[in-house]
Parts: structure tokens; sequence; C-alpha cells
């Protein structure tokens, strides 16, 4: 039986890393493509051993072709914190229209099915809460959030076209906030902010008077989720995912120095220009479309998980500091 080969592209990012672990439980050759400008090697450590596995340190900007036979393509392969994406902007939006369209390519030649990890940054700062599908956003299309909004927007664009025009087999779904382990300390976006600031004790910045709403999904819902999406008959059709449960950025913030047991205080900085100030999704087309998918993982239960992964990442830093240290004090024995 022909083992089925899928490509994952931004595989060493935080989402991508969770993927090909999950390919890769099921049986699946997996080729995790990535330029390493915002993924890391050390998040695919645990799988690179595997007989199923390859890395490529590849930018999806340029032409791509694999000489095998491609079954499924996974278009992860964007800067998704605002920190990055801003700081270099036109690479962002070339991620996500050029690189689309290279994958599309590829995926038109091979007679692939492919799917394309978009945003709720397509609906902008909405005018209606919840956000569905149907709702075609509030985006500022000459804002400095731009690049990322108007990058995947354009890019679902593709997707479809794709579809009506050559009759490839796309997928598209629109991803909300997601934490977990695998996340970058120092990436910009709040939840790994507020737990690394909690944890040294600093005080925890928030942006804006906290009022603004975000709605937070555990990563192994997420993963279950689109794999769900690439498994159904969903040509073309974006799909939310993401955890209706809305909760503000205070609450947020005294959850996880509660949670991490910190003594840290709150500060408040300026609202970043174009920061939406609600997001939250309706999944009624999600829970209809997947087999009655809807995210498990409790928002306490995630945080608990993810503050333990980060607790671990500075364990392993003290220790490699130290390592380091002690190898570099010369040896005065019989001094």
């Amino acid at each position: 039986m022909e083992t089925l080969a899928a490509i994952v592209a931004g595989g060493a990012g935080f989402i991508g890393s969770h993927l090909c672990r999950r390919l890769l439980d099921q049986g699946k050759r997996v080729i995790a493509v990535d330029n390493l400008s915002t993924g890391s090697l050390d998040n695919l450590s645990a799988i690179a051993s595997s007989r199923n596995f390859d890395f490529i340190r590849y930018d999806i900007t340029e032409p791509l072709d694999m000489d095998l036979k491609v079954h499924e393509i996974y278009n992860l392969a964007c800067a998704a914190s605002p920190l990055h994406y801003q700081a270099q902007p036109v690479r962002t939006l070339l991620t996500s229209v050029l690189g689309s369209y290279r994958l599309l390519e590829l995926a038109r030649h091979k007679r692939a099915r492919i799917l394309l990890a978009s945003t709720s940054e397509v609906y902008g700062d909405p005018l209606v809460n919840p956000q569905k599908e149907g709702y075609w956003g509030n985006v500022n299309p000459a804002g400095i959030r731009s690049c990322y909004d108007e990058g995947k927007r354009s890019a679902e664009s593709l997707f479809c076209d794709y579809a009506r025009q050559y009759g490839t087999d796309t997928r598209i779904v629109r991803i909300f906030n997601t934490y977990g382990p695998h996340m970058a300390s120092g990436d910009g976006r709040v939840i790994p902010n507020f737990i690394t600031q909690a944890l040294n004790g600093f005080p925890l910045t928030v942006n804006g008077d906290g009022s603004q709403t975000r709605s937070f999904m555990y990563i192994d819902d997420l993963i279950e989720g689109i794999a769900r999406t690439m498994d159904a008959d969903l040509t073309a059709i974006p799909i939310n995912l993401g955890n209706p449960g809305e909760i503000t950025i205070n609450q947020l913030a005294h959850t996880i120095i509660r949670l991490t047991g910190s003594r840290s205080e709150i500060v408040y900085n300026p609202l970043p220009q174009d920061d939406p100030r609600r997001r939250c999704p309706d999944i009624t087309r999600a829970t209809s479309l997947l087999n009655a998918w809807t995210p498990c993982v409790t928002l306490e239960k995630g945080l608990n998980l993810t503050i333990n992964y980060f607790k671990d990442l500075t364990l392993k830093h003290n220790h490699a500091t130290h390592a380091i240290n002690a190898r570099s004090i010369p040896n005065h024995a019989g001094v």
C-alpha cells in the first residue's frame, strides 16, 4: 500500500510542528518545508529521527517541486505575530500571496489536496460579534497590519480561484487565537508574553485598557480541526476554527498570574493601531461540517499545560547556561 505523502509549509513553526507529528502518527510521510525565519528546528526534535520525516529549508516564495507523489499540502508558512510580520511587511505579504501561488501550482500539477491556514485577522476590527464566515470584515487596507490581513485575504481568493478555474481541491481554515507548547517566548503574542513575564516576576504588559476580547483555543483542538477539514468534502469553503469562549485581556492576565503563582503587577500601554476590539468565532459551520468538531480543552487546562512547557524551557536554559559557564572556568587544581 502506497504511503501518503504530505508537505507542511511552515513545518518548523508552532502550529506546523504539531501538525507534522499528527500526520506522522497517522502513518503518512511528512516533508516539512520552512525558511526558519520564525520557526525553529527545536520544535521538530522529537520527530526528526522518524524514517517517514524529512525537513527542507526553503522559502515558499521560490518555485518548489518534489520528485515524489504528493497527496496533501498544508500552507502554514507565514509569520503570525504582529511583532514579526510588521518588521518585514513586504516579505509577509509575498509569503501569503506568492507563496500560496507556488504551493497551489504544485498542488495543481501533483493533483494534491491543499489547505490554507488563514486567520481570523481577515475580519479586521469586526463590526459584528461573533464573526461568521459570511462576514466580509472591516480591514484597513493601508494600515500596519494590512500586510498580514490583506495577504491572507488575497491567499483565500487564490485558493477559491484555483478551485473554480482549475478544479484544484482546496481547503481554507480561518484560525482564531491559538496557544500551547512550541510557541516562542519572545514572539510578541499575548499568552507567551504574559506567561514569560509572570514566571520571571516582571509586570504583565497589557495593550489598551485590557477590555478588548479574544477567544483562545489550545493547539490540540486546532490540529484536530485541521485534520478533519483536510479529510472532509469542503472544497474552497472557509471554516472558522476557534474557541467561542470570549475573554477580556484583563481577565487573561489575572488568570495567568493566578496559575503561575506570580506576584507580577499589570501595566498598561497604548493600544496599537487597528488592534481588534473584539474577536470571537461563530463555529456553527465547523461543528456542522466537521463531524461535530468543537474545542475540548478548557482555557485553564490549556494554560497550565503551556505554563509547564515554559517552565521546562526555563530549566533547560538555566542548565545549559550553567554548563557553559562551568566549561569556561579555568582549571586551577593544584595551584
